[in-house]
């Protein structure tokens, strides 16, 4: 399912910018804004999806409404395409653009590209989210299944996207936008009847209700209590008892002592509710929160640390689209009569990420478990820290190719096409190394965002992902624009001119090698920091079976 839609989204996206300047005629400027505008709201649609996902419609709904939504919009994108923009028929290649267009049909396609905005944005968050729910963590087999899922998920979404890159891109190119539009589309259809059919098999888990509220409650309640002392121990600590956590399907939080000001939203004052036996009524929810809620707003305090050490590393894998490809532009394109396309060689990091996912699983991965006598090799903050050094070199061997590519530059070449002898090859290990930092970083973002989200905001930890993606973009952009307006003077062009012979890019690609390498410092020293958060046991996961049932209930009872 995550192959063929990321097949159908990247179908539309990856020649977006060219739709827009030979279809639409939008000039270079105009159509890379919207098309970054377009980029930002799918991210911006990601916390939606989620925000829905896990405070009302749970993830199997959510993923599926999503996803018929998406399908919407590709079947208007491909028939406003094919009735009204390609006019007169053939045009939209690099030889012919089209014609003027109505104010009807330019609303009609920007309705039809931000449906697909909000559908792909409102799934991606759940379906790896979705698709982790279907593994007991708790389970030793299907624990380490669950980690196994989430290295294929990565891959058929890098599967599916170099199939939009060559194919799709390439057809799209010559100017055939309805058939690579109407595949897209086909491709979407499929990945959500496939989606369908699965589902009398799902396991599935009951949304938890609005998380906002639940995070708000517990910030006025240790503010309302601030003179309240807090006394060592949990015994002056709410929290609801086994049977109630069961009923909701919900893994109590075990306590733990960081942020000790939140603690005081759970302890127990005279004015918090009403007693009669050994039972409390009438609690009020802005005053008394249990140990579990107090807990999920510590886990995600201690996210944030982490998540902001990621986002340096998004601005690394952009300049995979857009630096890269420069890069590539102004060398030695050329094999014999074979043009090489400089945004072609993404599939070198493509090929890598399949390559590195398969040797992680079946090589590295159980001979690290062997040598340190563990069930699996590294953490996930281990991998993500290996993702942040591996992007370091990717940086610097970026930085040294700029190097050697402006030895052999033609120093006046106008338009840096072909400007320099250096093989277009000699990018192929900054590729292969942004591939390998992608398994390392990417895939064990996902697993610990999941595993450590709590379990009503789960879809929530996968929108994390994604808007690292979305800063990434915005970081990288904005670290641009400060470096060309600081190196630019009056007989400077800057570091990244229009012509790179004449700028520095080699300096930038060095920059961020120095910047990603003090951000890896700041990481090992907030994962050292990190407390992994502690479930007590879950109960309450649809499942078929009364024996697991019965196996799972005296496990967490035992375990209590």
């Amino acid at each position: 399912n995550q192959g063929l839609a990321t097949l159908a989204f990247f179908g539309v996206g990856v020649n977006l910018v060219l739709f827009l300047t030979r279809v639409l005629g939008q000039d270079s400027a105009a159509a890379a804004n919207n098309v970054s505008k377009w980029t930002g709201t799918v991210y911006i649609f990601s916390l939606l999806g989620a925000f829905l996902s896990d405070s009302y419609w749970g993830r199997y709904k959510t993923c599926a409404i999503f996803q018929a939504v998406f399908v919407v919009g590709l079947v208007l994108l491909s028939i406003s395409t094919t009735l009204f923009l390609l006019k007169p028929s053939g045009c939209g290649d690099e030889e012919t653009p089209c014609g003027t267009h109505s104010t009807f049909h330019i609303v009609f396609f920007y309705l039809a590209i931000y449906l697909v905005a909000l559908g792909n944005g409102g799934y991606q968050p759940n379906i790896a989210t979705f698709g982790a729910d279907q593994f007991d963590e708790e389970d030793p087999k299907e624990g380490h299944s669950k980690i196994a899922f989430f290295s294929y998920f990565y891959l058929a979404l890098n599967l599916g996207s170099l199939f939009s890159n060559t194919v799709l891109g390439y057809f799209e190119d010559q100017g055939m936008w309805a058939l690579g539009f109407w595949a897209s589309t086909a491709s979407a259809v499929g990945a959500l009847v496939l989606f369908l059919i699965g589902t009398p098999r799902y396991r599935h888990f009951e949304p938890k209700g609005n998380p906002l509220s639940r995070f708000c409650q517990v910030l006025v309640a240790s503010t309302r209590k601030w003179k309240v002392e807090r006394t060592q121990g949990e015994e002056n600590l709410f929290e609801v008892d086994n049977k109630e956590s069961a009923m909701n399907g919900d893994r109590k939080i075990l306590h733990t002592d960081s942020f000790r000001f939140l603690d005081k939203a759970a302890i127990i004052t005279p004015k918090d509710y009403a007693k009669q036996g050994k039972k409390f009524y009438g609690r009020n929810p802005w005053r008394l929160c249990t140990v579990t809620q107090v807990e999920e707003v510590k886990c995600i305090l201690r996210l944030l640390p982490i998540w902001l050490c990621t986002i340096l590393f998004s601005v690394v894998f952009t300049q995979m689209a857009s630096l890269f490809v420069e890069q590539g532009a102004a060398m030695k394109t050329k094999i014999s009569n074979f043009n090489i396309p400089a945004a072609g060689m993404s599939s070198f990091d493509i090929l890598s990420v399949a390559a590195f996912i398969f040797l992680y699983r079946l090589v590295l991965d159980p001979v690290i478990a062997r040598i340190r006598s563990k069930p699996k090799g590294l953490t996930e903050l281990q991998r993500m820290g290996v993702g942040l050094f591996i992007a370091i070199l990717a940086m610097v061997a970026a930085g040294v190719v700029e190097v050697l590519r402006l030895k052999d530059a033609k120093k006046d070449c106008p338009n840096c096409v072909n400007a320099s002898s250096l093989s277009i090859f000699w990018q192929v290990p900054q590729y292969m190394l942004i591939g390998a930092s992608e398994v390392f970083m990417y895939v064990g973002q996902l697993e610990f965002f999941n595993g450590q989200a709590p379990d009503g905001l789960k879809s929530f930890g996968s929108a994390l992902c994604m808007t690292s993606i979305s800063l990434g973009n915005y970081v990288s952009s904005l670290l641009v624009s400060i470096v060309m307006r600081i190196s630019t003077r009056d007989d400077m062009p800057g570091w990244i001119p229009g012509n790179l012979n004449k700028g520095h890019l080699d300096r930038f690609f060095f920059m961020l090698a120095a910047l990603t390498t003090a951000d890896l410092v700041v990481y090992i020293i907030c994962a050292k920091w990190y407390k992994y958060i502690k479930f007590e046991g879950r109960k309450g996961a649809d499942d078929n079976s009364d024996d697991g049932q019965a196996e799972a209930a005296a496990a967490a009872e035992h375990r209590v």
